[in-house]
């Protein structure tokens, strides 16, 4: 962050930032119909005075998908008014804008029309108000769009996967790639970056002289499980993030410590909730952007209705009255007058001096009754104020709290049969109990380093498949990465590292970083077990080697999907044996139990699942988190197929783990030499040919029966390898081939 004084020069990227408009928002409305309108103009006139280069809108420029014609016909005037003239504009395009403006026939930025003249372009993402719907994927903005008004960017056409590509500015030496993203369903974009079919397209030439700014327009805060989008998601490249959709005005950048990139969320600029979060003062941001500083500056608005919002318990109140109190329900009400004035004296004593705030605030009293106290008619109590507040009708909430849960002030009381006694008939999981358990319990005992999930499926491991090392696992392997990301932040105080741990298992909560170091610690118990020769207890579910003398054919996998070409490679193995009745019992059954350890390790290629629903392997190395301060970008190369000489951009995938985060050490990885097996043979037939050339056959022969057997044991890998591509010898260690 910089002053804004050193800034402001011909390198300096002016521009200023809103989000959430919401014009035509009760247009309809005596009072408050022209809310919206008033306040979009003043965005505009305050980006005109600070002359701005651009200004940048994060969606939902109109309330409604399908606009009223007053209300197009208002943000048309505007827009036409203070973004069209004759100031020039200081900055060039460099990327392909066939690929950035690709939802209209005039693909290129409106101020390089020569039909038209504009002074401040504006480029605008899509909101979920205002997204494009109909078979055409239309959207009010396309016609903004289409008249030369707005630049609409960030439009993704495929449901499946996306691909952003940046607009690429650049002014003197300031270099800037504006990528966006418009609104779409919450749980569709998790699962896509879940799949990592989010893919962010960077510059191929000079990465780390660009400025990258994002702007997005999603749930920031968690309303379920996937009905959001995680800071965690988004690529670690990025310098500062606009975050749209979210009313609350949070404008000041706020840095997210793990994928060290800011994050600006400005909010509405008009009330369309009376809730607290609309409640916050409204602003607008004028960024300013050289190089790779930033500077924003907050700017109120002076045009924005006041709003206040009180909550007031009655049984708070017990000392004034109670149920039992004679006319309890005149003096509820007689409180309730008394609120209702404080807050419109404090909205007097805020308009003084301010002649643009609109008279009539925006007042809720939110009533809690709980308590057995009664309501009394709200309409009636609302006629005194008609005349002072704009929203009447709305002016008093009555809600009723649930009744609070027994808090458990000792380890010992919690009523575990309150939390076992439904799990047959509810279907709960162990990890679901392991959660209630810990949501019972008092703080002292809550979990400070491991998480509920993974202690869940820790456990859940350990009752349904046996796995013994599966919790010591965990716990040594968080313990591990956290000891290591300790001492990269060189926390030495005993607060300073209850802190430190308290962030970090807060920050990967319900994220993919959580579940693949669930599935590091599970597989690495896996492996332990293995090389103990133990199997385990799921035999006829998931192991498909459990009886590899029948002819059956295997029961379908589950868990971590060994499948039934495994068997039958384990079948191959056992009738590659030279059938001598030389070979006593013993080693027969020794030879089985290798096969069977071995083949519940590794699994043909062909054989195992799509990455969406198998778990990370711990032989690959898709998760890399360093926790240094340095910049280590790490790209995985694919020019795209439309871009200009300029503006090239390499692939980068939203879960590629080139990052600031902790590096896991793989020098005990299981991987496999990247010889096939069948160069062995060529070289031992090719041996045997020669010798018969040479020799009899009755010398050759016996050569026959010491070629090496195709049973499959892990080996050391080498760079480059991944997944199983390549069978095993029965080595091991790295054979002389390699």
């Amino acid at each position: 962050m910089s002053s804004d004084n050193a800034l402001d020069d011909d390198d300096t990227f002016k521009i200023l930032i809103a989000t959430d408009i919401h014009l035509g928002y009760l247009e309809k409305d005596a009072i408050r119909g022209g809310d919206s309108y008033t306040t979009f103009e003043e965005i505009l006139k305050c980006a005109k005075t600070n002359q701005v280069d651009f200004i940048l809108l994060g969606g939902d420029l109109f309330h409604e998908n399908k606009p009223t014609r007053r209300c197009l016909h208002t943000c048309i005037t505007m827009l036409r008014k203070y973004c069209m003239g004759e100031s020039p504009i200081n900055f060039n395009i460099l990327s392909d804008q066939t690929v950035n403006f690709n939802t209209t026939q005039f693909p290129w930025v409106n101020y390089q029309d020569e039909n038209l003249n504009i002074s401040i372009p504006v480029f605008s993402i899509h909101g979920n108000h205002d997204d494009p719907t109909g078979a055409e994927g239309l959207c009010a903005l396309d016609l903004l769009s289409a008249s030369g008004l707005v630049n609409h960017f960030g439009h993704s056409q495929s449901v499946e996967k996306i691909e952003i590509s940046p607009i690429l500015l650049q002014k003197g030496n300031s270099k800037l790639a504006l990528y966006g993203l418009g609104s779409i369903p919450d749980e569709r974009l998790y699962r896509m970056f879940v799949n990592n079919h989010v893919t962010m397209l960077r510059p191929k030439e000079d990465q780390d002289e660009w400025f990258n700014l994002f702007t997005i327009h999603q749930n920031r805060s968690k309303h379920g499980p996937t009905n959001y989008i995680p800071e965690q998601f988004l690529d670690e490249f990025l310098d500062l993030v606009v975050w749209g959709h979210e009313h609350e005005c949070l404008i000041a950048p706020s840095r997210n410590e793990q994928q060290l990139f800011y994050v600006t969320q400005p909010g509405s600029s008009v009330a369309t909730s009376l809730s607290p979060g609309e409640a916050t003062k409204k602003h607008i941001g004028l960024l300013r952007v050289k190089g790779r500083r930033m500077n924003l500056q907050k700017i109120p608005l002076k045009t924005v209705r006041q709003f206040f919002i009180q909550d007031v318990v009655l049984s708070d109140y017990q000392d004034a009255f109670t149920v039992d109190t004679p006319n309890v329900i005149k003096k509820v009400e007689n409180l309730c007058h008394a609120k209702v004035n404080e807050m419109l004296e404090q909205a007097e004593r805020e308009r003084l001096g301010c002649p643009l705030t609109p008279e009539k605030p925006l007042i809720r009293l939110r009533v809690d009754y709980t308590g057995g106290f009664e309501t009394f008619n709200t309409s009636r109590f609302s006629q005194k104020y008609v005349e002072h507040v704009a929203n009447p009708k709305d002016l008093i909430h009555f809600l009723r709290c649930r009744e609070k849960k027994e808090r458990i002030k000792d380890e010992l009381s919690v009523d575990y049969s309150r939390v076992l006694k439904t799990t047959a008939v509810e279907g709960l999981r162990v990890e679901d109990l392991v959660k209630q358990y810990f949501e019972a319990t008092e703080q002292k005992v809550q979990l400070s380093l491991l998480t509920e999930h993974g202690m869940g499926k820790a456990l859940q491991e350990f009752v349904d498949k046996d796995e013994k090392d599966a919790i010591e696992e965990l716990i040594t392997y968080q313990l591990e990465k956290t000891q290591r990301h300790l001492q990269g932040r060189s926390v030495i105080t005993e607060q300073e590292i209850d802190d430190e741990i308290k962030r970090i298992r807060e920050s990967k909560k319900n994220t993919m970083e959580e579940e693949n170091e669930i599935d590091e610690a599970m597989n690495r118990a896996k492996a332990h077990r293995l090389e103990r020769g133990e199997t385990s207890l799921d035999i006829n579910m998931s192991d498909p080697l459990s009886d590899v003398d029948s002819d059956q054919d295997a029961p379908p996998a589950r868990g971590r999907g060994r499948g039934t070409r495994g068997r039958g490679r384990g079948r191959g193995a056992r009738a590659s044996e030279p059938k001598s009745s030389t070979r006593g019992a013993s080693k027969k059954s020794q030879m089985t139990s290798q096969s069977r350890s071995i083949m519940q390790a590794f699994q043909a290629p062909s054989q195992r699942p799509s990455r969406s629903t198998l778990p990370t392997s711990y032989a690959e190395d898709d998760l890399t988190i360093d926790d240094s301060d340095e910049d280590t970008p790490v790209t995985k190369t694919r020019p795209s197929s439309k871009t200009a000489s300029t503006s090239s951009f390499l692939r980068e995938s939203s879960q590629s783990q080139t990052s600031k985060g902790v590096s896991f050490d793989d020098s005990d990885e299981v991987k496999q030499c990247n010889i096939p097996f069948y160069c062995v043979y060529t070289f031992h037939l090719m041996s045997i040919t020669f010798a018969f050339l040479i020799f009899p056959w009755s010398v050759v022969y016996p050569c026959f029966l010491f070629l090496p057997q195709s049973r499959m044991i892990p080996l050391k890998a080498l760079p480059g390898v991944q997944g199983d591509d390549y069978s095993r010898f029965p080595h091991k260690s790295p054979c002389s081939y390699c």
